[in-house]
């Protein structure tokens, strides 16, 4: 047995030797040095990128006794600033004669014939390699075991438009796109202090994802920063093509169907998290940037929240608490009252329902079923779909299937009505991942409702409480400030208080500076008379 548990266990550990090796560069070129001979370096060049047609390899003399090779990747590197900047300058005006005995070729090259601002010198293969791949063009000069890469990216990207997904009505029209650089930037715009810091990571044996930390100094806890960096190193994975794969791997908790990390396309709203004391996660390729911790308010707080007057997004964030529940749990209340507890109903509603369902072949919770059942397949399809066609088909659908279904006798008015009021309120979630969850959970709740009745849906209501209360997104309560309960943090929970009531930052999300505006600036007509006086 236990000669067997050893070659067991040295069987896998060969699996996984193999593994690295083919996820990574040859184990006899990664950490080899460049040699002096150009030959030689463009040889072991030429056997890593083997069968890669977009690699051009471009050979370039200077005066007739050096050599310079340029490596790059065709649709990667922008190659009209490679023509003018770079190869113009050394095919026509060559290097100076004054210079060219007291310097080396690289030297030259380096100091007065690149004019671009980021030129990295590195000795390695396997950094001459990784630049290439990220876009950059390796210079390699013949005689010299060092080479340039130079940053000279040009890859197709997406212009800066508003996100779909966030619009507002007042508020900044700008959203992420899939370029890193673009992202971080714009947030940079809005944040612009030297204590807003950006700390880089690679991800991903194959697609060496570029990840971008930001918090901003003095405001993050250490220890929720410190817990984020130590989860993003701690990920093996051969590639990450969106920040959903970074998001599965951070999370807390895996099988809760709540969200623990907030995703959002919208600049402003990043920016706003990171002057809480919040952390955020920028992935490259991906116009979705990760905030953490998480919490439950925050998944139905909007932006249009802190645009428009506090009395009015009040009274709106009243009303979409109101459409949340109705959202979760006005089908099954409708299955549990009609099925058990006819009573509860107004006479004249009780009889009309009655009327309408005369004929019905199914039971309550059964077509409510199949309706709910609908109705996402709708909502699906109609995501698929290409725009111009996908709210045509949901839209005429639904229309369509719920006639033809209560006309048929297979489903009733009134599950229509309920179904389709309990389809809208979700809609007034803000969050997608919140309101999916809330969707999800419709389904067990119809069959609490089912089976107990009330007392079904209230012992539903309970696990959902318990499991809330319970959940966690990097160590912060997800009900806080509810639960544990910090008075003075509700300020933005269940309504808006106006900015100059909003001082200090919430308790358990921000570190040592709590402090977000000064005390006493009330605006006051009084105030104005003294001032012109």
């Amino acid at each position: 047995m236990i000669r067997k548990k050893t070659r067991k266990h040295s069987i896998n550990q060969k699996i996984l030797k193999e593994i690295e090796l083919t996820n990574s560069l040859a184990p006899n070129v990664q950490n080899e040095n460049l040699n002096t001979d150009l030959l030689i370096n463009e040889k072991i060049l030429r056997d890593i990128f083997q069968d890669c047609s977009d690699v051009v390899f471009r050979l370039v003399e200077i005066n007739r006794n050096s050599k310079l090779l340029f490596v790059y990747l065709d649709g990667l590197c922008d190659t009209k600033a490679l023509n003018e900047v770079v190869l113009r300058p050394i095919l026509f005006d060559g290097p100076p004669d004054s210079l060219e005995q007291t310097l080396r070729v690289e030297q030259i090259v380096e100091h007065k014939l690149v004019a671009i601002s980021q030129v990295q010198k590195v000795s390695s293969i396997s950094d001459v390699v990784n630049g290439i791949l990220k876009g950059g063009t390796a210079l390699l000069v013949d005689g010299a075991n060092i080479a340039l890469v130079a940053d000279l990216k040009g890859f197709e990207k997406r212009n800066i438009e508003e996100p779909s997904a966030e619009s507002t009505v007042r508020g900044p029209r700008d959203g992420f796109t899939e370029t890193l650089r673009i992202n971080t930037s714009l947030v940079r715009r809005r944040i612009r202090s030297v204590k807003l810091k950006m700390e880089s990571f690679t991800i991903g044996q194959l697609s060496q994802t570029d990840i971008v930390v930001a918090y901003i100094e003095g405001i993050v806890p250490i220890s929720i920063l410190e817990e984020v960096k130590k989860r993003i190193r701690e990920i093996r994975i051969d590639g990450v093509m969106e920040s959903s794969y970074i998001e599965e791997f951070i999370e807390d908790f895996t099988e809760s169907p709540f969200p623990q990390v907030q995703n959002s396309e919208r600049p402003d709203v990043i920016s706003s998290s990171l002057l809480e004391g919040k952390v955020a996660i920028f992935v490259d390729n991906s116009p979705f940037v990760l905030v953490v911790p998480m919490t439950f308010w925050s998944g139905l707080q909007a932006a249009d929240d802190y645009y428009e007057r506090s009395i009015y997004t009040s009274f709106i964030r009243i009303i979409r608490y109101c459409l949340f529940n109705i959202a979760l749990l006005f089908p099954s209340l409708f299955v549990a009252t009609i099925t058990y507890h006819p009573q509860l109903i107004p006479t004249n509603l009780l009889i009309s329902i009655a009327t309408a369902r005369e004929g019905v072949p199914f039971p309550t919770v059964v077509e409510t079923f199949l309706m709910e059942f609908m109705f996402e397949g709708l909502r699906e399809a109609g995501i698929r779909l290409p725009k111009p066609v996908g709210s045509a088909v949901s839209i005429v659908g639904a229309l369509v299937i719920g006639q033809a279904a209560v006309q048929a006798g297979i489903v009733s008015a009134p599950v229509v009505i309920v179904v389709s009021t309990t389809g809208i309120a979700s809609f007034a979630i803000p969050r997608y991942n919140l309101g999916a969850s809330y969707r999800f959970l419709r389904f067990p709740m119809l069959v609490f409702a089912g089976t107990l009745g009330l007392y079904g849906i209230v012992m539903g209501v309970f696990c959902i409480l318990i499991h809330l209360l319970k959940l966690r997104s990097f160590g912060v309560p997800y009900l806080s400030p509810v639960a544990p309960l910090i008075l003075k943090d509700l300020k933005d929970v269940f309504i808006r208080v106006p900015r100059w009531d909003m001082i200090n930052r919430p308790a358990l999300i921000s570190g040592a500076n709590k402090k977000r505006a000064l005390e006493g600036q009330r605006p006051s007509p009084n105030k104005g008379d003294q001032t012109n006086e």
